[in-house]
């Protein structure tokens, strides 16, 4: 299997297969570098690699939203990190170009594509992972283009609230287009062709986006998350949604990024909380310092201007672990551990039954679990300290930092739940330009005025500011 999926890789990453010469003069005239018929398998994992590198990569992750959050530090280059970015930054229009002009396009290729070229299982993989993304530009910028989209060169943009309705009715049809008979599907990177583990990925995902809209449309989310099935539900680890990386060329890109650069570390503010609850992930989620006279593990400030940053001193702050800088380092996206928080707060909320301390505490268990710690011991003493121990008078408080703490590396989610949440209690960096505000959006990208002025700036009239610090339909202030 892990052989056909690199076959697949390849092909969809070096534009699939050529023509052989012919003298035909309509043969001379047909594109070398394309194919007649599109390969569903080829483009899927062509979409699940570009998209986890999205993710998981530069522009979003570790040189954006992982900043944001403070699970990293940047200490040489700290203008994102200070917030001084414009809408033509690669966070801002990296983000939305890849989303829009790869993933979503290859996407809505597979979807389209017909019976004895594709089948059901192709079509709902695919529906389900484009509800993915729609959902993360959703998140970040808010009103985007979703109904429209790849139908029109100046899409309308739909109303964020909007968005999260359609994919929610996406994902249904995902569902109902994910069956076992359907036929099986190939090039598939994530879950190698078990369509059970992608319904329970797209369940997760509807779990996910009712629980976006729960602080505005309460009622509506409780019926949403009442419809679920406990046992369609991302159950295990091994289930979780997440690309493992391989040899080189499809190497993690935060490993290729140290290969290179040197610029960023583990953010003080997260290693400082997991010091504070003597937290067995510190070992896993920072390496010691390479100055051999810093004996303990230590985080890099955020916000800081370039010199600043650079006087903490190089080889004396913690680069993140190996865990997620190894070549073979996985891209997780949805993890087990997220959706049994999701369950401890749906109880919390009164949506579902069971106890929200339950699910809280084996949240904490499988993020224990997925980063390798075993020891029954030393997770009892973690769980027994009145900073960890559920507390049910301010459940936000409680879900929102261990989440925070869990979905360490994930920095668009972590970023999503710590705005909608509100908690941790992060502070700006001192040198910030955001007057000691976080960014709680992005910009649109400079294009977009441009390119779909009227469109864009009917969203700005609709949900506020082109601005960094305008909330979003979902975060509730």
């Amino acid at each position: 299997m892990k052989r056909n999926i690199h076959a697949a890789l390849i092909a969809a990453l070096l534009c699939a297969s050529t023509f052989i010469a012919c003298e035909s003069l309509d043969e001379i005239n047909v594109d070398p570098n394309s194919t007649s018929q599109p390969r569903p398998d080829y483009l899927l994992a062509g979409v699940e690699k570009n998209g986890a590198d999205l993710y998981w990569g530069s522009a979003l992750g570790y040189g954006g939203t992982l900043l944001f959050v403070q699970h990293w530090a940047a200490i040489q280059y700290t203008d994102i990190d200070r917030y001084s970015f414009t809408n033509t930054a690669s966070i801002v229009a990296s983000t939305w170009n890849t989303a829009y002009t790869s993933l979503v396009a290859n996407l809505d290729i597979i979807i389209a594509l017909p019976d004895g070229v594709s089948n059901a299982n192709y079509r709902g993989a695919a529906l389900a992972l484009r509800s993915w993304v729609f959902l993360l530009l959703a998140d970040l910028y808010g009103d985007v283009p979703y109904s429209q989209s790849g139908k029109s060169i100046v899409p309308a943009y739909d109303a964020q609230q909007s968005v999260y309705a359609g994919i929610q009715n996406d994902l249904d049809e995902a569902r109902r287009l994910l069956n076992s008979a359907a036929g099986k599907i190939a090039g598939d990177a994530v879950y190698g062709g078990d369509i059970e583990k992608w319904r329970k990925f797209a369940a997760s995902l509807k779990l996910r986006i009712a629980l976006r809209t729960a602080d505005r449309e309460p009622e509506k989310a409780k019926q949403l998350v009442a419809s679920l099935n406990p046992a369609e539900l991302i159950s295990n680890n091994d289930e979780s949604f997440r690309l493992v990386y391989t040899a080189s060329p499809y190497n993690n890109p935060q490993h290729e990024h140290f290969v290179a650069r040197n610029d960023y570390r583990i953010s003080k503010t997260i290693v400082d909380k997991l010091k504070a609850l003597n937290d067995p992930r510190l070992p896993v989620y920072a390496d010691l310092p390479r100055d051999q006279s810093e004996s303990d593990y230590r985080g890099g400030a955020n916000g800081l201007s370039n010199g600043e940053a650079n006087s903490q001193g190089f080889d004396r702050i913690s680069r993140p672990g190996k865990q997620f800088i190894s070549p073979d380092a996985p891209a997780v996206i949805y993890s087990c551990s997220e959706l049994l928080f999701n369950l401890a707060e749906a109880a919390a909320r009164q949506y579902i039954a069971g106890n929200p301390e339950e699910y809280y505490t084996q949240a904490i268990k499988a993020s224990f679990a997925q980063f390798g710690i075993t020891d029954a011991a030393a997770i009892d003493a973690y769980l027994a300290q009145p900073a960890v121990k559920y507390d049910a008078s301010n459940w936000r408080k409680s879900i929102g930092e261990q989440k925070w703490l869990a979905l360490f590396g994930q920095g668009p989610d972590a970023f999503t739940e710590w705005r909608r949440l509100d908690f941790p209690k992060l502070t700006a960096g001192p040198a910030n330009v955001l007057n000691d505000k976080i960014p709680l959006r992005l910009f649109y990208p400079g294009t977009e005025q441009s390119l779909n002025g009227k469109n864009r700036e009917s969203a700005v009239a609709r949900q506020g500011a082109d601005v960094l610090t305008t909330p979003l339909w979902f975060d509730v202030r």
